[in-house]
Formats: structure tokens, sequence, C-alpha cells
């Protein structure tokens, strides 16, 4: 996998793992808090998001800038084909930063989706879209006025975790795993073995076995 492309493995990583081996695997390489907060959920069931942070930050503001959307749209611009999307707004209640034009700005430069530690509109239309997205919860609030993108590319902390730019992103429907870059290899053949191991510990135990048996044998629960 040394010389695999990020498509290749992410592809791999899409259809062999989930969020929780994934987190076993990085407990076992010293990582255990990188696991982001159970309240950041995803706005449809069922998807499973790979993909490199591209990390933006917002923060909170009361009056109307002049040109309040400047430096969000050169964020949304700069996106690269497989990145996810991560917004901090510091766990904003007065900001729906993100809704449907910004998902299909994001789609149509190839994120593989978008987490946002805070608030989201447009569901609906986002749902149709077919862009994936985690979030706080809804309302339906314009940003301006009311938040304001202040960086990108930088270190945030989202969901409780802190974020680097690069840092790979592995979401579905249990949560919202961040894999330090220079862990991801190793996660993830970690992760392969563990989940082979646990393909027959199931098997056998859909033959009868007892679980003090199969967990002797291979090790995992």
């Amino acid at each position: 996998m040394e010389n695999w492309t990020d498509q290749q493995l992410f592809a791999l990583m899409k259809e062999k793992l989930y969020t929780g081996v994934i987190c076993d695997s990085m407990d076992d390489l010293g990582y255990r808090n990188q696991a982001m907060d159970e309240h950041i959920r995803p706005l449809e069931d069922g998807v499973v998001v790979v993909g490199r942070a591209k990390t933006i930050l917002a923060a909170d503001v009361y009056h109307i800038h002049e040109n309040p959307y400047e430096m969000e749209i050169k964020a949304m611009d700069s996106i690269a084909p497989d990145e996810v999307v991560v917004v901090c707004t510091n766990k904003s209640r007065n900001n729906g930063i993100w809704g449907e034009l910004l998902s299909t700005a994001a789609k149509m430069r190839g994120s593989s989706g978008a987490v946002i530690d805070g608030l989201i509109r447009d569901t609906r239309q986002i749902k149709k879209l077919g862009f994936p997205v985690y979030c706080t919860g809804y309302k339906p609030v314009d940003s301006r006025g009311r938040g304001i993108v202040i960086d990108y590319d930088c270190v945030v902390e989202v969901g409780g975790i802190m974020v680097h730019p690069g840092d790979v992103i592995f979401a579905d429907s249990d949560g919202i795993a961040v894999i330090p870059s220079s862990q991801l290899l190793q996660t993830v053949q970690n992760a392969l073995d563990k989940v082979e191991r646990e393909n027959h510990t199931r098997t056998e135990l859909l033959e009868g076995k007892l679980l003090i048996e199969v967990y002797n044998k291979y090790g995992v629960l």
C-alpha cells in the first residue's frame, strides 16, 4: 500500500473498514482520542466518507462585514478532489454556516463530504444533491452578519479533536474518526488485519463455538 494513491487507498478503506475498527487500530498505536464528539451526526445514515481534511476556521460576528464571504469563497474554490471539508465554528449556535450552495460547490470540486461542528440549513436540497454532510443541528439562517470564515488550511478543533490539514477523515453512521497523516498506512494495515480476524470470529460464533474459544484463537471482541 505504500505506493498506492490516495484514491486507491480511500476506495479500499471505504469498502473494507468502519469507524470502530479504525479507532481500535489507532488505540493500539497510542492514539486513543481520535473520535469526534458524538453530537456531530450525519444528515443521512448509511454514508461512508473518506478523504484528506480541508480545514476551515470560522468565528461568530455580530455585524455585517464589508465583504462577508471573501475568505469563505477562497477556501471553497481551493478544495481538491477527495478532500473532506472540516469546518470549525467553535460550536456556534448563531451561525448557519453551511447549506445547499456550499455543498454544491464542494461536490463540484470533488469533495467527499463535509463535517461541520455547528449548524447547517437547506437540508432537503442537500439530501437531494447527495452530498454527505455531518453537523450538530439545523438552523435556517444565513452566515452573513452572524459568522465569518477567518482562515483555512490551518489547524482546527472540531468535535473535540485537533484536525491538521491533510489528516484523514473516516466517517460513517457511528461517527467520525480522525487519522493523523503520519499514521495512515499503519492504521489501515492494522484495521484490515483486525477485520479479517473479526470475520473468522463471526463465522465460528455462528457455527456455535463458545466466545472464549474464539476469543482465545483470534483475540478480538
